[in-house]
């Protein structure tokens, strides 16, 4: 998502960007990682169009700017949407990939798809995640041609940042409004706050909506500690798995159980096959997705 369009004759000489996210922190939705880039002589202009830290603005305002900035025909932006089921599989996979290094990728991410774009950056100004030192070498080290100032609150520091912060800011609250839920369940509802973990009214709906065997619905980063207090009352779940047999020089395959906590439902008997493939009495997660059981493969 992005600006679009021929290349504008800018962005052939020296131009600077701004990069920062909007969502590092609540329980619910996607992360947003967005930009702003110019012309480096347009700087002074761009200091003078009231862009400041999205969080200092009201969302009248923000919304207002960014319509602005959109038909700007001296200024490009980009935004990178992270959706939440992407962020808890990466941090919840083997080889675990936690936030920072999340956040890193889309940054480099956005850097290198503007580079890929034809435009000449030379300067380009990061809000830091984690420390800004080591992050500043990060970049530098892959982007060699590039100057990078990595800093602490550059959406209050840059006005390029202050575009940038707009950007990912108007890009994530759109996202969440418009969010369609995948869900089907009768109770679902929308009323679900601000998405930060100390909103009552985000509490709230995360109590309503976990299920004890499903967990949440897919707006939900369920890797965040937040909602480990909502799975105490999550049933127990017993998978089957192939295992290799310790004696490998029998080449069989022998079953073992593996015991996940808090996920599903253990001690359950087997209904028949006959009442599995009715549907009858089966969750209305699988009724909804019109989920059969299958026999053979």
């Amino acid at each position: 998502m992005g600006s679009l369009g021929q290349l504008p004759i800018w962005a052939s000489k020296p131009c600077i960007m701004g990069i920062d996210e909007a969502g590092r922190g609540p329980v619910l939705g996607p992360m947003v990682y967005g930009c702003l880039y110019c012309a480096r002589s347009y700087q002074k202009t761009l200091s003078t169009l009231q862009f400041a830290d999205s969080k200092t603005l009201k969302e009248e305002k923000r919304e207002e700017l960014f319509e602005e900035l959109k038909t700007n025909e001296s200024i490009g932006w980009a935004v990178d949407v992270i959706d939440p089921r992407d962020l808890s599989a990466k941090m919840l996979k083997k080889n675990k990939v936690n936030l920072n290094e999340i956040s890193h990728n889309s940054a480099i991410g956005l850097v290198r798809k503007t580079l890929d774009l034809g435009v000449l950056l030379t300067e380009v100004y990061v809000d830091t995640v984690g420390d800004p030192e080591k992050y500043r070498v990060k970049l530098s080290e892959i982007f060699p041609a590039i100057k990078f100032v990595v800093a602490k609150k550059a959406d209050s520091l840059y006005p390029v940042v202050s575009g940038a912060s707009i950007v990912a800011k108007v890009t994530r609250d759109r996202a969440l409004r418009d969010w369609v839920l995948d869900e089907t369940a009768e109770n679902m509802q929308r009323n679900f706050g601000s998405g930060y973990p100390g909103d009552p009214e985000t509490k709230a709906w995360l109590d309503n909506h976990k299920h004890t065997v499903f967990g949440f619905p897919t707006l939900v980063r369920f890797s965040w500690g937040t909602c480990n207090a909502y799975s105490k009352d999550s049933v127990e779940v017993v998978w089957e798995s192939d295992a290799n047999d310790e004696d490998e020089s029998k080449g069989r395959a022998s079953k073992r159980q593996m015991k996940l906590t808090n996920i599903g439902f253990t001690g359950v008997k087997r209904k028949s096959e006959d009442i599995e493939s009715s549907g009858k009495g089966r969750c209305k997660f699988f009724q909804a997705r019109k989920l059969e059981l299958l026999s053979q493969f």
